[in-house]
């Protein structure tokens, strides 16, 4: 090789090299960033509110929910074959209130950057979409409006990886709906913020722990927070989803 053609090709490599230098990592995707699994078969335990949660409270049973006068007014006026009539048997089965209603729900992901919750009461399906992914999500409301979802990870000590975490969700663009079978409601202002986090026992059992805040600023003075549990079941197992029931 001739002195000019040397100096070429060593630039050529340098070249070569400098671009490699320039581009930026790969950025892993949420599903390979998950600091926690959630993915499986869950079965709601129910241990608290059971009067709210098992069967359809009486119309005006409203406690423990700061409602603003105009909110205690709708409930009060609950009517759940006008709601079936309009074709809205499905307004206590979403987001806000869906994780409450006792049956199973599956998690999995859809892709790299949605996980998926499929739920036995009402048939429904929520899309928790992280970052980008949430551009795709129609701006339409719809009973389980927009999800997006963002890792909320625990760091682990000097540098060392996450030692655990939950995940964030913000709901918004949703339908109006109940919080309560009996027709309390929550307006399409409503902005529902959820944490879920997973408990492992020495025994092998798996809890998953959804801690729900609803913020309305036209049905409620205040924030509405509860808290439901799930536990893990085994794949396969029974899974029967129903449709959505006005009363």
């Amino acid at each position: 090789m001739t002195r000019g053609g040397a100096v070429l090709a060593t630039i050529l490599v340098v070249g070569v090299v400098s671009a490699s230098a320039q581009q930026p990592p790969a950025v892993p995707s949420p599903r390979t960033q998950a600091p926690v699994d959630l993915t499986g078969d869950w079965v709601s335990v129910v241990t608290e509110d059971w009067r709210w949660r098992m069967v359809t409270p009486p119309k005006g049973d409203y406690a423990s929910v700061p409602l603003t006068a105009e909110a205690r007014k709708v409930a009060d006026a609950w009517n759940p074959a006008r709601d079936a009539a309009a074709g809205e048997a499905c307004r206590a089965y979403g987001a806000a209130a869906v994780m409450r209603l006792p049956g199973r729900i599956r998690i999995a992901w859809e892709g790299d950057a949605v996980l998926r919750v499929d739920t036995e009461a009402g048939s429904q399906t929520r899309l928790f979409r992280f970052g980008a992914a949430a551009a795709e999500a129609s701006s339409a409301p719809t009973w389980q409006g927009r999800s997006l979802a963002q890792w909320q990870s625990l760091g682990g000590r000097r540098g060392a990886p996450p030692s655990g975490g939950s995940l964030r969700v913000v709901t918004t663009g949703m339908r109006a709906g109940y919080l309560r079978r009996n027709g309390v409601p929550y307006s399409s202002s409503a902005i529902v913020t959820e944490y879920y986090n997973r408990a492992n026992e020495p025994s092998g059992d798996s809890w998953l722990i959804v801690t729900t805040v609803v913020d309305d600023p036209r049905y409620l003075t205040g924030r509405f927070v509860t808290s439901s549990h799930f536990k893990r079941v085994g794949a396969g197992g029974a899974w029967t989803p129903t449709a959505c029931e006005t009363g």
